[in-house]
């Protein structure tokens, strides 16, 4: 595009800087800490910008915008960018997911030294004069236990740490698998509420998502190890600070070391206060190398995409063109809806995925389809994850993935059947598209069906005899759940063997609902599962 012109909008290592002074096609500027109409007024004079977490970037900030085309965040955290009003806008979001890795794997590990041997309350009393080795105590940590939920790219460089320090290492990730775990030299434990009874330490390095928000709370502090010191350096809000100090007080928990708040700045918290505390301001990053290396790489994404258009480290668009998309965006759909569901229907980690397209579809672009599947199946358990990174994030955790094409038509005219596997599990579903846009669920295990993938769906399997559906239909009628649509199928073409319903409700089913509904004779299994409502689509599918 011939001179492109980029906004420094933080402050980035002067690496990055040099780099754009080397590039004859680039013009940049530096433009620190605006707000308000001066950032809206800077948000269009730039074709990109690079940013840190200084700068918010607000779907007011951006509106009328007409020229802005690449926003990149030097690091990795992008909640500081509204993502969808840049989608709208056609202005691609990348971040730059390696560069702080082992500053912050650094710093989570400096904060559990900090905490077992009182590093700052000591210094801080020789400060005032006094000379007191009693008080301050240590715990070493060789021997002891650490757990590591969130077993990403930083969560297994501190258990690499950890081990050399002599510790053993329990992790939780939703896709870690027992064999990546013992060639890791790590124990595995299948869910996050597995590791709380079991560590002396606890770290988590996880992205915020629903499934993360206060891992430790009020409800669940007896079920951690008593005298359990607890570090975060990921994001503010995965433990509950108030339950930190009731766990304080209480001694249940003996120290606490943090780097992340869930108000930022934060500056007045009850746990400063506390001992066997030790807080720094979102200090993970905040390493000279990290710096150079976010700069360095999020300069690269910027002159790669003006130069070449290459799009790498997007977390919100996809690199498909529009005529791709509307070719290919019903079955984008199924697939990714077939990953979402069979995450939760698996429910554990997984190991392998395995897809084959029959029909029609198997003379489209099925690595699209395979990627869209990736999104639906990670969606969940990581942040900002994309059709474009997708399959990189998945293999990346070691999952195996295989695809199989088929020309040959069954009862559809194209189908997408996915097989998913981990520890002693396999589970395997099939959609379809029904008209232009209908996603349809076609087989759940060995059961056929014609089902709704989407909205609050609760699936059941249970002896095929009479009866059974209309107390199901009952329970909820008596607890003022809607039915909004139902589906019924068999393992076999006769009466009287297994059978499987499928319902879609308007509202989640309450825990007493579910607990009626398992307890009806014939029903064997009960699961509740959360699908985008029917017509939503992903913002890369938009």
């Amino acid at each position: 595009m011939g001179k492109f012109r980029i906004g420094v909008l933080d402050s980035i290592a002067p690496e990055g800087i040099a780099m754009m002074q080397a590039e004859p096609s680039c013009e940049f500027e530096e433009r620190i800490g605006l707000k308000g109409a001066e950032l809206r007024a800077a948000l269009n004079e730039f074709d990109g910008v690079i940013i840190r977490s200084g700068v918010k970037i607000t779907a007011e900030s951006l509106e009328g915008n007409k020229r802005l085309k690449a926003i990149v965040r030097a690091g990795v955290g992008t909640d500081n960018i509204d993502k969808d009003a840049s989608t709208r806008l056609g202005i691609v979001v990348m971040n730059t997911p390696a560069g702080n890795t082992l500053s912050t794997a650094e710093h989570a590990f400096a904060l559990m030294m900090a905490l077992s041997r009182s590093i700052a309350p000591a210094h801080q009393s020789l400060v005032n004069g006094k000379w007191d080795r009693k008080t301050f105590m240590g715990t070493q940590l060789a021997d002891k236990t650490l757990g590591v939920i969130g077993f990403g790219r930083i969560g297994r460089e501190v258990a690499l740490r950890a081990l050399a320090f002599d510790m053993r290492v329990v992790a939780y990730d939703p896709f870690l698998t027992e064999e990546q775990a013992t060639k890791l030299g790590v124990e595995y434990v299948a869910t996050a509420a597995e590791v709380l009874p079991k560590c002396d330490y606890i770290t988590v390095h996880t992205p915020m998502t629903p499934e993360t928000k206060y891992l430790v709370n009020r409800n669940n502090l007896s079920q951690l190890k008593p005298g359990v010191r607890l570090i975060n350096c990921a994001r503010g809000g995965i433990y509950e600070e108030a339950a930190l100090v009731e766990g304080l007080k209480s001694g249940q928990i003996a120290g606490v070391a943090l780097d992340v708040f869930e108000e930022e700045p934060c500056t007045d918290s009850p746990l400063f206060q506390m001992n066997n505390v030790v807080c720094t301001p979102h200090l993970g990053a905040s390493t000279e190398e990290a710096q150079t290396q976010v700069a360095i790489e999020g300069i690269q994404l910027l002159i790669n995409f003006f130069k070449t258009g290459e799009i790498r480290h997007s977390v919100n668009v996809s690199a498909l063109d529009p005529k791709t998309l509307d070719a290919m965006r019903s079955h984008l759909n199924v697939a990714y809806r077939l990953g979402m569901l069979l995450s939760q229907w698996h429910g554990g980690s997984v190991s392998k995925c395995q897809l084959t397209y029959r029909g029609e579809v198997a003379d489209k672009d099925t690595k699209l389809l395979t990627s869209a599947f990736c999104v639906g199946l990670l969606e969940r358990a990581i942040s900002d994850v994309n059709i474009i990174n997708a399959e990189m994030l998945l293999r990346e955790r070691g999952i195996e993935l295989q695809e199989f094409r088929s020309r040959e038509t069954s009862a559809f005219s194209s189908s997408i059947a996915a097989v998913v596997v981990g520890g002693d599990r396999s589970v395997n579903a099939s959609g379809t598209v029904f008209g232009h846009n209908m996603p349809r669920l076609v087989t759940l295990g060995d059961y056929r069906l014609e089902a709704y993938i989407d909205g609050n769906m609760l699936i059941f399997t249970h002896r095929d005899v009479p009866g059974i559906i209309g107390k199901v239909g009952t329970i909820f009628g008596k607890h003022s759940i809607n039915i909004a649509q139902m589906s019924v199928g068999r393992d076999s073409d006769h009466a009287g063997g297994h059978a499987i319903g499928v319902l879609n409700l308007d509202s989640q089913p309450t825990a007493a609902a579910i607990k009626e509904i398992s307890s009806i004779e014939g029903i064997e299994t009960v699961h509740c599962l959360t699908l985008p409502l029917a017509g939503s689509l992903p913002t890369w599918l938009q």
